[in-house]
């Protein structure tokens, strides 16, 4: 007998779904069922279930917006924790933002643009969550949250509420020290500056101008697949070896970002899997690069 989810429930720790398919979760809309789905009501809700989990032993994992992630066709096993409505919001105090780990990182940047603020002017074409973004250390041009955070307050894998600063992240290059946890920020803060407010909405919309034209954000997609290696970048890797274009079920290398693959209407993620692993082979057998996912694979295979 499952007695953790009676416990759950009687803790009152939020929304309990069991069975819940988890592709209209995610922005690749790919994916199988989660055992269970928990969407917590608040910080202490979520600090309760991470606790009882823990306590059962119950494998759990964290899931934001859903996009940069890959869920596998034979779904989860254990409990899936999405932060909800509790976790949706932001605070302005002067120079400093403050935004719950559910807040979308591009409505962020467009909400500083609005306050005068720069320095999130990069966030204006990264999907996903506030939270996401700082577990990633998510950046675009030549810049990342590593530049602008202050401290996040995360929730360690045994239900301990922690504060952590900048340095404790130990960020590199779309990595942070919650690789290979199952910790979740719950809130960020981060340190902007006070600049031109024409000068910022100008750049946001020529920013958003360049994706429009370049990237497939009509289409169900996860952002950029594939980390670029030192000194190149990995969509003009793969597009010079000729793979816009190249499908595999209902996966497709974008014809518009070579780094892109979009889900046509019916990809699975073994499509998924089985076209990045061909575009590895195909740029590795001409350059000698190896190129690697950025996108998290989670689930059962």
């Amino acid at each position: 007998m499952n007695h953790w989810i009676d416990e759950l429930r009687e803790r009152g720790v939020g929304e309990i779904l069991t069975e819940e398919a988890l592709a209209p979760h995610t922005t690749w809309k790919i994916g199988g069922p989660a055992d269970v789905l928990v969407i917590p009501s608040g910080k202490e809700q979520l600090a309760a279930t991470v606790e009882i989990l823990h306590r059962h032993g119950v494998p759990w994992t964290p899931l934001g917006r859903g996009s940069n992630v890959l869920v596998s066709d034979r779904g989860i096993r254990g409990v899936v924790i999405k932060l909800g409505d509790a976790f949706d919001y932001v605070r302005f105090d002067g120079e400093r933002v403050i935004a719950g780990g559910a807040y979308s990182f591009i409505k962020l940047s467009v909400m500083a643009g609005k306050e005068g603020l720069t320095g999130l002017e990069f966030a204006g074409g990264i999907p996903g969550s506030v939270g996401g973004a700082v577990y990633m250390n998510a950046g675009a041009m030549a810049s990342d949250v590593s530049r602008i955070l202050i401290s996040a307050e995360v929730v360690l894998e045994n239900g301990e509420l922690a504060v952590w600063s900048r340095d404790d992240f130990r960020f590199a290059y779309r990595h942070s020290a919650l690789h290979g946890s199952r910790a979740i920020v719950t809130e960020a803060e981060f340190r902007l500056a006070y600049g031109d407010r024409r000068e910022i909405a100008a750049a946001m919309a020529a920013y958003k101008d360049r994706r429009k034209r370049t990237q497939p954000l009509s289409s169900a997609c996860a952002g950029s697949v594939f980390r670029n290696p030192e000194g190149h970048h990995a969509a003009k890797l793969i597009e010079d070896a000729g793979l816009k274009g190249l499908r595999v079920g209902g996966a497709e290398v974008s014809t518009l970002h070579a780094n892109f693959i979009v889900n046509t209407g019916n990809a699975t993620a073994e499509d998924v899997l089985t076209l990045i692993e061909r575009i590895q082979q195909t740029v590795e057998s001409q350059t000698g690069i190896r190129l690697v996912p950025e996108v998290l694979e989670v689930g059962e295979r």
